[in-house]
């Protein structure tokens, strides 16, 4: 059986998209995984469906490419709420979608001719708590793992634990980032995280300004994370990098996201874009 796919994209953090508000799609951790080959396949950085929701516009699932289920993803919103807006005519604003994280508000920008060319994601507060990253490093006396010094592939260096929902693993230091090759999979996978960790390798090019390559889980080295991009905003603010409530530009490979972090919330705004559509046998 054929079915359709919307190939969308913020910065080349790419996803293939699936309608399912009206026909589920079997077994997607399985497609999810053959799907994503960029050589047998039509390729990417995962899935996403789009389902009905009770309590928002609709319901948000990610398949990570070795088909693991993410419980969210910055980017991801983004584009999803591009494709409810551009794709499904949804003109309500700001649009809410539904996720294994909880509900996300998003707010679309439109181009002169009437398409989504960015969005505002409101992610939520930043959490620092170690029991609910999860990570089994000794906390400090707040209970959070800041600045922590940690070994892995014999370099020793300061990470700091962060969950938007899904577990952040960051670090400022520039020989952890010279060494991204190395480490990315091994922070990924480092034992003191139980249910693994995207891991992000900041540079520091000014006081609100930011290079970062990212290693997602379940995905590897991907060109942009807009979970990541929060997570390293919200690390470089309690490491005192740079301050709250004002724009902080965070550069990925695939371009450059905006965050601002507040007191209530965190603001991640980039652009979504849609590449292509297309059917595969499924």
């Amino acid at each position: 059986m054929k079915r359709k796919f919307y190939k969308m994209h913020a910065l080349g953090n790419d996803y293939l998209y699936f309608d399912c508000f009206t026909a589920p799609l079997e077994n997607p951790a399985a497609l999810a995984a053959h799907l994503s080959d960029r050589r047998k396949s039509v390729g990417g950085d995962g899935i996403v469906l789009l389902e009905k929701s009770d309590v928002a516009h609709a319901k948000m699932r990610i398949f990570n490419a070795d088909g693991s289920e993410a419980e969210t993803c910055g980017n991801g919103l983004r584009c999803a709420a591009k494709f409810l807006r551009d794709v499904r005519g949804v003109k309500d604003t700001p649009l809410k979608i539904e996720t294994l994280a909880g509900v996300k508000t998003l707010t679309p920008a439109l181009n002169g001719r009437g398409e989504t060319e960015s969005v505002c994601a409101e992610m939520g507060r930043a959490e620092f708590a170690a029991e609910k990253i999860p990570v089994l490093l000794s906390p400090d006396a707040r209970g959070e793992v800041v600045a922590r010094q940690v070994r892995l592939r014999g370099i020793t260096f300061e990470i700091t634990c962060v969950s938007y929902g899904n577990p952040h693993c960051v670090t400022f230091s520039p020989q952890a980032a010279e060494n991204f090759g190395l480490l990315g999979e091994a922070a990924e996978n480092a034992p003191f995280f139980p249910r693994r960790a995207n891991a992000e390798f900041v540079t520091i090019v000014g006081a609100a300004d930011f290079f970062v390559r990212v290693f997602e889980r379940g995905s590897g080295e991907t060109f942009a994370c807009g979970s990541g991009a929060c997570a390293v905003a919200a690390a470089a603010v309690k490491n005192g990098y740079t301050r709250e409530n004002e724009d902080i530009r965070i550069r990925m490979r695939g371009g450059n996201l905006t965050v601002k972090i507040t007191r209530e919330n965190t603001y991640l705004t980039g652009e979504a874009v849609l590449s292509f559509v297309g059917e595969t046998e499924i």
